[in-house]
């Protein structure tokens, strides 16, 4: 049966990026985006909702992505969900992250200049980073 993974997202990062190095040297960035959503209630009210996404990418693309971007930027996120779970001094934790294919940058970075990275080949989950540092008890990525 066919299936589709796929996720397009446009916000505000969080926080600045952060870089780190799987095992085998694959530079990865990790950060967090707003995206908001402005809607009116049954009642007419008008009610805005925002919605915390960490957003996690690799390679080349993950070196541009800490180098020209920094909180309250403007970007476009074009990837997949990627669920993961894992055990930590006999606590369960569980996190649902976007995996970025592409990230384009819509507005100025930490430098000059606005970068549109190309989409990166497939990490395995292997290559995922472990450090999980900063979770909540409950598993949740805080931002």
């Amino acid at each position: 049966m066919p299936s589709l993974n796929k996720v397009l997202l446009m916000g505000n990062l969080t926080r600045d990026p952060e870089m780190r190095y799987t095992p085998s040297g694959t530079s990865v960035v990790s950060f967090g985006i707003a995206v908001n959503r402005s809607f009116k209630t049954q009642v007419g009210d008008k009610k805005e909702e925002t919605c915390f996404v960490r957003i996690v990418t690799f390679g080349k693309q993950a070196e541009s992505c800490n180098k020209y971007l920094a909180k309250g930027r403007l970007v476009f996120i074009e990837g997949r969900l990627q669920y993961r779970n894992w055990e930590y001094e006999g606590k369960k934790y569980n996190a649902l992250d976007v995996i970025a294919d592409r990230v384009q940058f819509l507005s100025r970075g930490k430098e000059d200049g606005a970068v549109f990275s190309e989409p990166e080949e497939d990490v395995t989950p292997e290559e995922m980073p472990e450090d999980n540092s900063g979770l909540t008890e409950e598993g949740e990525v805080p931002f």
